[in-house]
């Protein structure tokens, strides 16, 4: 599949799909992304282009993935993909022919991937302050790389390049003499200190388990009668006396292989909110939330909406294509008390966009950590040598019109979510919202 992370079809937001064209016969160019279509009689290829790069993507079922998609003819030469009703919409653009690097043959050299590499940040990276300045930087790195480089030479030169980025979004994968290799940029602090801290465990693998089960442990040891750990256990609710508390741990994942996904996600909500209609507040947690998709994000935001509000738009880097994203209210059970919405470091990526749906309600107090700053969509990138990059290559824009790709999400009322304790905060949190002078804002 050519675009990773978010991808499942689930249909939250309405759109309007045209029937699929008779005939995609010739030459499409996708409106960022980096992606060439072609299509000669009836059958799809894929290429990758990137500054004067362009090479097919080793997947010769890439295209045909694509044009299996809904697809709606916006004009004779423009067509637009997407996965489903409330998914994104993917662009392209009629072009004379393919350009004369894609039927070129080439060998890469060490040096020629390292400037492929370069030439897809420069192209596609988000350009919000600090990713332009993390681009320049990188290009410089990836620029002393020696033609001559080993592959695992190569390797350990590309990620130590990457690596600085401190993107959650960037990750290089490789299989070299047999030996499956992968790194991933840009890890939560709070989540690097315990993976470091010898108190937790042996190794850093253990260490960062030890501080998951303190985590849990201390919330349910907090919420009355221990709460309810449910949706394959990434959803964890109950009450702290007459406040509700719901922790969200992942955007999707709540049935085995998506089979009853959103079943499983309903049926929690369900129970939760008819739980807490009486209630005069409720504390939604995604200080541990490690993403997933959108369309879950605003499926769940869509439970503590009253009237549709817009939650966030996204282009394509480089274009100007903004696609809205609405929060709509749910059919089923919703929530329209107070909210204390609680974020941290690690909230990262669709954590993040269900943060600004939430903030954008007018009832949602967000406090907390800043977010993690990596809310566009991980784009894998084949490479010609076999190996495999990703990176974000979408800007999101908040409800207010602002970005935060790169730095993150500030809350309304910053504070430690860690200190001295999680269930001490959230103890806290709990009988703020009991306070008359409690206030969204």
């Amino acid at each position: 599949m050519p675009f990773a992370r978010r991808l499942i079809a689930l249909a939250v937001l309405p759109l309007t799909l045209g029937a699929a064209p008779a005939d995609l016969t010739g030459t499409w160019r996708a409106e960022g992304y980096g992606q060439l279509l072609t299509v000669t009689a009836g059958r799809p290829a894929l290429y990758h282009v990137a500054g004067p790069y362009c090479y097919p993507d080793p997947d010769t079922d890439a295209g045909q993935t694509i044009v299996d998609q809904d697809a709606t003819m916006l004009d004779p030469d423009q067509v637009a993909f997407s996965e489903g009703q409330g998914q994104t919409r993917y662009v392209y653009r009629r072009i004379a022919a393919l350009p004369a690097a894609c039927w070129t043959a080439r060998s890469w050299s060490s040096s020629d991937i390292a400037s492929l590499v370069a030439a897809t940040f420069a192209d596609l990276y988000p350009r919000t302050p600090p990713r332009k300045r993390h681009r320049r930087q990188l290009a410089k790195r990836l620029s002393a790389i020696p033609t001559d480089s080993t592959p695992a030479t190569l390797y350990d030169r590309l990620a130590a390049a990457l690596d600085p980025l401190d993107d959650a979004h960037v990750s290089l994968s490789a299989t070299i003499d047999g030996e499956d290799r992968s790194m991933e940029s840009g890890e939560a602090p709070t989540l690097r200190a315990a993976r470091l801290d010898p108190a937790l465990g042996a190794d850093p693998a253990a260490r960062e388990r030890a501080w998951n089960d303190r985590y849990r442990t201390g919330i349910t040891a907090l919420l009355d009668g221990g709460g309810h750990l449910v949706a394959r256990r990434r959803i964890l609710w109950g009450r702290i006396g007459r406040i509700g508390y719901i922790n969200i741990l992942t955007m999707g994942g709540f049935a085995e292989q998506g089979q009853g996904e959103l079943a499983a996600l309903d049926a929690a909500l369900d129970a939760a909110l008819t739980d807490f209609r009486d209630l005069p507040g409720v504390i939604v947690d995604v200080s541990n939330n490690r993403g997933g998709y959108d369309s879950v994000s605003l499926r769940i935001a869509g439970r503590f909406a009253s009237r549709p509000t817009l939650g966030f738009a996204k282009a394509p880097v480089g274009t100007n294509r903004w696609q809205p994203f609405r929060v709509e209210p749910s059919s089923r059970m919703r929530y329209a008390g107070r909210v204390t919405l609680l974020t941290s470091d690690i909230t990262v990526s669709a954590g993040e966009t269900f943060t600004l749906a939430m903030r954008a309600l007018p009832h949602v107090r967000h406090v907390g950590g800043r977010t993690r700053g990596a809310l566009s969509d991980q784009l894998v990138k084949p490479l010609p040598n076999g190996w495999s990059l990703t990176l974000p290559a979408e800007a999101y824009r908040a409800a207010d019109g602002k970005f935060y790709e790169g730095t993150g999400i500030p809350p309304a009322r910053a504070l430690s979510p860690f200190l001295p304790d999680h269930a001490s905060v959230v103890a806290r949190l709990a009988s703020a919202m009991t306070d008359a002078t409690w206030s969204p804002r």
